[in-house]
């Protein structure tokens, strides 16, 4: 954990941030904004969180565990100093009690109830436009409802070409890139850029991501066999020759051994924070992450593979300690194994708000020659 939340000895202390007049007033609250930081006197950032009403406490995204806030002597000012490592990007919340709520004074939202905040020296991340949380975010105009035999139950699949359509982007956790992040505008503006081929975005949503996304071969037959077919029937233009898998975190896991397991299917992968760490059994673990390195995706890599025809970019938090090891033994073993690899670290911890940016790169990498 890197953090630290103290008392301000005087309201002088709130300058240092760029806040003038006492905490609480009129002016002060006019001039308060996003989190703003500070250089720590040893490296790193101070990073200033404010909330104006009743007690609280700042909820982060995997990054540390929540951090109380202090009141200002007897005004409406609650506020943190908190301790950040140098180059993050990360989601957080305000916690009151059982609910939770994005910052009123922070624009950059993510979903309804979370915030990004960065330190100064994160990397910026073009094509992803500042949203706040109270906006409604676009949606494809292309529905299709699965009713998937293998699966079980129904589910709403969003598909959109951008630039025309072209490959299809299978976006793993779907959802989350369509009411979190939008990542529909985000590859439009990357495409238009000419950072990124034209594509056809398909948002695939999970509904059991522990069933679901965890090495189970009953996911890909069903997107093999059922869904795809449905995408091309949609009308929309869609090369599945070309077909990419994106998915974070367990669906990192998923894509990667879609491609061991599916090569004919699935020859390009943008995976983010894969849980490398999985083998059966390791969710009702006391440490999940404690378990053999690079878990059953290394142990299937360790055997007599031909990876040559995969490209694959891998791209891991530089602040996730844990999860590195295991990413990092997938990493070379999939280039032990022929595939094509490519290898980054984002400014974050496990979070999409690090993501998103590896996810545009990424794909766009995987679809080069």
């Amino acid at each position: 954990m890197r953090l630290v939340a103290a008392d301000m000895e005087d309201a002088d202390a709130f300058a240092g941030f760029g806040l003038p007049g006492a905490p609480g007033t009129d002016e002060f609250w006019a001039a308060a904004g996003a989190p703003a930081s500070k250089p720590a006197g040893d490296g790193g950032w101070v990073t200033l969180f404010l909330w104006r009403g009743s007690e609280a406490r700042v909820g982060f995204e995997s990054w540390s565990e929540p951090v109380p806030l202090r009141r200002w002597a007897d005004s409406d000012c609650w506020y943190a100093e908190v301790r950040m490592p140098e180059r993050l990007r990360v989601t957080y919340q305000f916690l009151v009690g059982d609910a939770a709520y994005a910052d009123p004074l922070n624009p950059a939202g993510a979903g309804g109830d979370r915030s990004i905040a960065a330190t100064p020296d994160a990397p910026e991340q073009p094509h992803w436009p500042v949203v706040g949380a109270d906006e409604v975010l676009p949606l494809p105009r292309t529905r299709i409802r699965w009713a998937s035999e293998r699966l079980g139950g129904r589910r709403t699949v969003r598909v959109h070409p951008v630039g025309g359509g072209g490959p299809v982007v299978l976006l793993l956790d779907g959802d989350d890139w369509l009411y979190l992040h939008p990542a529909m505008t985000a590859f439009e503006s990357a495409v238009a850029a000419g950072e990124v081929p034209p594509v056809t975005l398909v948002f695939l949503p999970a509904k059991d991501r522990a069933e679901e996304f965890t090495c189970r071969a009953g996911l890909w037959e069903a997107v093999r066999d059922e869904l795809l077919p449905l995408v091309v029937e949609s009308g929309v233009p869609a090369d599945l020759g070309r077909l990419v898998v994106a998915g974070q975190s367990l669906g990192g896991l998923s894509a990667v051994y879609a491609a061991l397991e599916f090569p004919e299917l699935v020859s390009r992968v943008a995976c983010q924070s894969g849980s490398f760490w999985w083998t059966p059994g390791a969710l009702r673990a006391a440490d999940p992450l404690g378990g053999s390195v690079g878990g059953v995706i290394a142990e299937r890599l360790r055997a007599d593979v031909d990876l040559s025809g995969l490209r694959v970019a891998f791209d891991v938090g530089e602040h996730e300690s844990r999860m590195l090891p295991h990413c990092t033994s997938v990493e070379a073993l999939a280039e032990q194994a022929g595939a094509t690899v490519r290898v980054s670290r984002s400014a974050s911890g496990h979070d999409r708000a690090g993501w998103r940016h590896a996810l545009l790169r990424d794909v766009g990498w995987a679809l080069g020659e």
